[in-house]
């Protein structure tokens, strides 16, 4: 086994308090609870650390596994500060369980380093909110599911043990909206940034590649349903469907566009 994949396999069992504990009934704040959760940001920091000790490398499982922690530190402040936030654990934790095991079987999409033959304060920039971004989505998007799932059971007055376990409508729609706000403001910087990053490079603001559509699309739903939710109060299952829509194009942007190019097209 080498050292990679013992590494990938370690983080992935930090990750399994956190899941096992969403299906203890009656789950509160309590030592479990915190215990879990510094795990999981234990392993899949040290992760992070191990897949980049060399440096920043534009590959599909680093991302991952960097996004996966950066998710959990911010899950981490929201269950301290935020009177419902923790109440997500049962949606978040199986999620990026998820996605660690996509990032451990494409463990050998690392990518190539990064040249830097332009500043690199404007690159470090252009990851650093990108990567924000994307951690920013996924807590709106889980927070949307929450939403759905709750409005869900209380229409037909069905609710079960999961959703029990989960924010309220109002409250899960409160924390995605939170979220969608943050993430259209980094994503913002994230677009200038990339265009500061292109001129320096190509001398020219913007390349529409697939990755800049997608994000500029994105960037447009955000905005779109941010302003609908403030002008005509738009919520519930339209609410949760866009954001899972914006999330949907940020994927296709971010990991999905090198899926396409370090798994797919490299074995083409």
């Amino acid at each position: 086994m080498s050292a990679e994949t013992l590494h990938s396999l370690t983080a992935l069992a930090t990750l399994l308090p956190a899941v096992l504990l969403t299906f203890r009934p009656g789950a509160k704040r309590g030592m479990a609870f915190w215990a879990s959760l510094g795990l999981a940001l234990t392993g899949t920091t040290a992760q992070s650390a191990f897949v980049l000790r060399a440096g920043w490398v534009s590959g599909l499982a680093p991302a991952l596994w960097v996004v996966i922690a950066i998710t959990w530190a911010m899950f981490l402040i929201g269950a301290v500060i935020l009177r419902q936030g923790w109440r997500l654990m049962p949606l978040l934790a199986p999620y990026l369980l998820l996605l660690g095991l996509f990032a451990t079987v494409w463990q050998h999409a690392v990518g190539k380093p990064l040249t830097m033959e332009f500043p690199t304060g404007w690159v470090v920039l252009h990851i650093a909110v990108g990567v924000m971004t994307y951690a920013f989505l996924t807590f709106s998007a889980v927070a949307a599911c929450a939403a759905f799932i709750q409005e869900r059971a209380l229409k037909r007055k069905q609710p079960n043990a999961f959703s029990r376990q989960l924010p309220s409508v109002a409250d899960s729609e409160h924390l995605s909206t939170s979220m969608l706000i943050h993430s259209e403001v980094v994503l913002g910087v994230g677009l200038l940034s990339g265009m500061a990053v292109e001129w320096m490079e190509r001398h020219r603001l913007l390349t529409l590649d697939h990755k800049t559509t997608l994000s500029i699309l994105a960037f447009l739903v955000i905005g779109a349903l941010l302003a609908a939710k403030r002008l005509i109060g738009t919520r519930g299952r339209v609410a949760a469907r866009i954001v899972l829509f914006a999330y949907l194009l940020l994927t296709l942007a971010y990991p999905g566009v090198k899926f396409v190019s370090e798994v797919l097209l490299s074995r083409a």
